[in-house]
């Protein structure tokens, strides 16, 4: 019978870390929060509170840096990845009360995916989109480089389940406001273009030994210009074929999002190495 560890990373967001433990609670054997950075509003009590473990980490600004910390404290290796600003859906926690009483799965899977459905900042727009959400895993069975915006990478099957993890921050979860106007996203691009001048193996890891980038990294970092006009054409056409098939209609802030985002990331990217080239031109100089 797999046991779980709930693992959160936070900064501040005390009221939204408060409604997933009062909505998650029963779905978890074992409690893991790592805060990014000073703890100036006491979430380790409230932490402390539930019977959980807190850790202050320090300020790296996003997440994934934090993970194979984290993920070492879990005293299970079935790892429940959820942010503070989710929670699960009666189903699927009902789902996970039944896998936590039913036998491992297996060597052959890695973990489980479910619905994402997006959120406008007072309701839900969409039923069965995006799906794709690697929200629980065992640890001993995924990878991972510690960059913003990368998931886990199974060594095994990922099982999709059509069952939904509620994704409500406090404002709108997607749109094109979200890729130019918000200081964290710019922040984020950042962070990746400057991990992209380097190696994997440079961030913090998981099980990860390769100096080598995925393919997808890779081709960002050798035809940064021709992969920026790539993804922002071919993104959003996949974007909305899916929306269609998943939903019936195709929410334009929505389809843009990816391929915006990629665009921008790759130009960074190509700014961020030329700098970078400059750099070690003027260091084998001296």
């Amino acid at each position: 019978m797999p046991a779980f560890s709930l693992v959160v990373c936070v900064c501040r967001e005390r009221d939204l870390l408060e409604r997933l433990l009062e909505k998650a609670a029963g779905c978890y054997d074992d409690l893991v929060v790592v805060h990014d950075g000073p703890d100036a509003v006491n979430i380790r009590a409230l932490v402390e509170q539930c019977g959980g473990r807190f850790f202050e980490r320090p300020r790296a600004f996003q997440q994934e840096p934090h993970w194979p910390f984290a993920w070492e404290q879990a005293k299970h290796d079935w790892i429940l990845r959820l942010d503070a600003d989710e929670f699960p859906s009666v189903p699927l926690k009902e789902w996970l009360a039944n896998f936590r009483t039913a036998p491992d799965p297996g060597d052959a899977v890695s973990g489980y995916t479910c619905l994402w459905p997006l959120w406008d900042g007072r309701k839900a727009t969409t039923k069965n989109w995006p799906g794709g959400r690697y929200f629980l895993f065992q640890k001993n069975r995924v990878r991972f480089f510690g960059m913003a915006e990368t998931a886990p990478m199974p060594d095994g099957r990922c099982e999709p389940l059509k069952l939904i993890l509620h994704h409500q921050p406090k404002r709108k979860s997607y749109g094109v406001r979200n890729i130019i106007f918000r200081k964290q996203a710019y922040h984020w691009r950042r962070v990746i273009a400057q991990s992209l001048t380097g190696k994997p193996t440079d961030l913090p890891c998981w099980r990860w030994d390769s100096p080598e980038w995925p393919p997808q990294w890779e081709a960002l970092r050798q035809h940064p210009l021709r992969t920026a006009l790539f993804r922002l054409i071919w993104f959003p056409l996949c974007n909305a074929r899916a929306h269609w098939k998943n939903e019936g209609k195709i929410i334009f802030s929505d389809v843009l999002n990816p391929g915006l985002h990629h665009f921008l990331l790759c130009l960074c990217y190509f700014w961020q190495s030329r700098i970078s080239g400059r750099t070690e031109k003027k260091t084998l100089r001296h």
